[in-house]
C-alpha cells in the first residue's frame, strides 16, 4: 500500500503520472488504493464544483446507424434491431416535458443515420434554441465532416460528445470494421475542439482484448486532447453482436479509472454512466462517489428506449421522464449532493 499511496498523492498533487507509474499504480491498485483514491477525486472535485451534480437529458432520436461497430447493438449488420426514427417535432416534445422539470442541457444522442441531413439538424438545434434559451444542446452523433460540425456549431449547438472508444490503433481495429479508422475519430475530435466546442471524448473500460497498455494510451491521448467532458463505462455484451459471448468490463477498473482521472482533470465534466448502473445496481451512485459529477436520465419516449440497446439488460427502459428525473435527484440527494439545475457548462466557460 505504501507504494500504492505514493503514486496516488503524486498523481493528485501533479495531475500526472510517467507511463510505467501508471501501470504500476492500475495493476497494483487494491480496495485500500481504491478507497484513497477515491477519497481525493471526490475532494478535488467538490473544490472546483462543490456538491453539485449536473443533469443531462438524453434523447435518444434514433437507431438506425451506417457503422457496424462490432460491439454495438445498433450496428447496421443486426437485422433483429427494430429500428425507429424521431421526427424534429417529437423531439422538441420530449426537451419541452424535460424543461418543465428542470434540465437545462439536453444530449440529442443517435446513430449515425443519414436522414437527418445537415439542413433538418441546423433546423432543429434552432428551433431547440429558440424555445430553450436557458439551455445547452449537446449532440451525440458520430463521425462528420468538419463542414457539418461547423454548421451546427453555428446553428447553435454548444458541446459534442464523441467517445474515442481507444486510443490504441489495434485495439480499434479489432473494435471496427476498416471503413472507420481512429485517426478519423481523432481528426473529428480535433475538428470540433478547433471550432469551439466543449468537447467529450472516453473509452470503454473492459472491451474484448483490451490491455493495460491500451489504457495507457488513453490516458495520454486525453492529456493531449483536453476535453471538456469524459465519458466512461464498462464495456456490456449485445447478443446479436460478435462480442456476445466476451465477459463485461469490471465495475471495481471503471470506478477505479474513473478516480485516476478526477485527480488528472480536476475540472472535467465527469459522467457517471447508464452502462456503469446496469452492470452495478449502485453503480452510478459509486461513481458520484468516485468522483463523477454528471449523471443523464433518459428523456426519450418509453416506446423508443427498449430499441435504443447498444448492449444487453439496459436499465431504466420503462420509467417515464418524470419518474426517471426524479428517481435520479432523490438517489443524489441521498448521497448528500445537491442536482444542480443550469447548463452546467464546463468550468474554462466560468472563468471568461
Amino acid at each position: 500500500m505504501d507504494r500504492q499511496k505514493e503514486l496516488i498523492e503524486k498523481l493528485n498533487a501533479e495531475g500526472m503520472l510517467t507511463r510505467e507509474e501508471f501501470r504500476e499504480l492500475i495493476e497494483g491498485r487494491t480496495e485500500e488504493s481504491y478507497e484513497l483514491l477515491s477519497s481525493l477525486a471526490r475532494s478535488r472535485a467538490q473544490a472546483v464544483f462543490g456538491d453539485k451534480v449536473y443533469l443531462r437529458g438524453i434523447i435518444e432520436f434514433s437507431n438506425y446507424c451506417r457503422c457496424d461497430c462490432r460491439y454495438c447493438g445498433i450496428r447496421h449488420s443486426n437485422e433483429n434491431a427494430e429500428r425507429y426514427r424521431m421526427s424534429p417535432e417529437e423531439i422538441i416534445a420530449c426537451a419541452s416535458l424535460g424543461h418543465e422539470v428542470g434540465f437545462r442541457t439536453f444530449v440529442l444522442q443517435s446513430g449515425e443515420d443519414l436522414w437527418y441531413t445537415d439542413d433538418i439538424l441546423c433546423d432543429l438545434i434552432q428551433t431547440l434554441k429558440e424555445k430553450f434559451p436557458d439551455s445547452a444542446i449537446t449532440l451525440s452523433i458520430g463521425e462528420k465532416s468538419r463542414e457539418s460540425y461547423q454548421r451546427y456549431y453555428d446553428a447553435g449547438a454548444d458541446r459534442y460528445l464523441l467517445r474515442h472508444e481507444t486510443a490504441s490503433f489495434s485495439l480499434y481495429r479489432k473494435l471496427h470494421p476498416e471503413a472507420q479508422t481512429l485517426l478519423n475519430r481523432m481528426r473529428c475530435l480535433l475538428d470540433l475542439k478547433e471550432i469551439g466546442y466543449q468537447v467529450g471524448a472516453g473509452m470503454m473500460i473492459g472491451a474484448p482484448g483490451q490491455t493495460t497498455d491500451d489504457l495507457l494510451n488513453d490516458l495520454f491521448f486525453m492529456k493531449e486532447l483536453q476535453p471538456d467532458m469524459i465519458g466512461i463505462g464498462p464495456f456490456i455484451p449485445h447478443k446479436d453482436t460478435p462480442f456476445r459471448d466476451e465477459p463485461a468490463g469490471s465495475t471495481e477498473l471503471t470506478l477505479f479509472m474513473l478516480g485516476v482521472l478526477r485527480l488528472m482533470f480536476p475540472e472535467v465534466l465527469l459522467p457517471a454512466t447508464t452502462a456503469l448502473g446496469t452492470v452495478d445496481p449502485r453503480g452510478r451512485e459509486k461513481g458520484v462517489m468516485a468522483g463523477a459529477n454528471v449523471v443523464m436520465p433518459n428523456l426519450s419516449p418509453v416506446e423508443n428506449r427498449k430499441k435504443y440497446l447498444l448492449y444487453d439488460n439496459k436499465i431504466c427502459l420503462s420509467d417515464d421522464a418524470l419518474k426517471c428525473a426524479g428517481c435520479m435527484s432523490g438517489r443524489i440527494h441521498g448521497l448528500g449532493y445537491e442536482v444542480e439545475i443550469c447548463r452546467g457548462d464546463a468550468p474554462r466557460l466560468w472563468k471568461k
